[in-house]
């Protein structure tokens, strides 16, 4: 057995509670949804012997449109975009403008060293490196059995 939900109360056709809830539902929560919301970069975090690495997929930006910021712990990444060319001779009936920005913070652990950050953009992913303290790189050796 299958429940549908219809909107009660509309006023017309049999088809139009199927109507609006289908189409409500499509274009409310992908078409809509994704242009008025704010769009965060996917993040990959991975840890090394040495370092920290912390990857961001941000297409479409140059290198001078990102900040980084160290506050005490707190490492913060942002980035804004303003495209606001305007074309001479042109007439517009509609004109969407470009425009994006994002932050995205990370708390970096005590065994990071905050004074050996690099930063990297490449192809459209954004690469930061923090260094881990001597004291805190892992060492190996062996340990025998008595």
């Amino acid at each position: 057995m299958t429940l549908v939900k219809f909107a009660n109360g509309n006023n017309g056709s049999a088809l139009k509670p199927w109507f609006n809830d289908v189409f409500d539902s499509v274009f409310n929560d992908s078409y809509v949804a994704d242009r008025l919301t704010s769009r965060i970069p996917a993040v990959n975090i991975a840890e090394s012997e040495s370092d920290f690495h912390i990857e961001l997929a941000v297409p479409g930006l140059k290198k001078e449109d990102f900040k980084i910021n160290l506050d005490k712990n707190i490492l913060n990444i942002s980035a804004e975009k303003k495209n606001e060319t305007t074309p001479e001779g042109k007439k517009y009936n509609r004109r969407e403008y470009s425009y994006s920005s994002f932050v995205r913070s990370f708390t970096l652990p005590e065994t990071a060293d905050y004074s050996k950050i690099e930063a990297e953009y490449v192809d459209g992913i954004l690469k930061v490196n923090v260094a881990k303290r001597e004291e805190a790189k892992v060492l190996s050796r062996e340990i025998s059995v008595k």
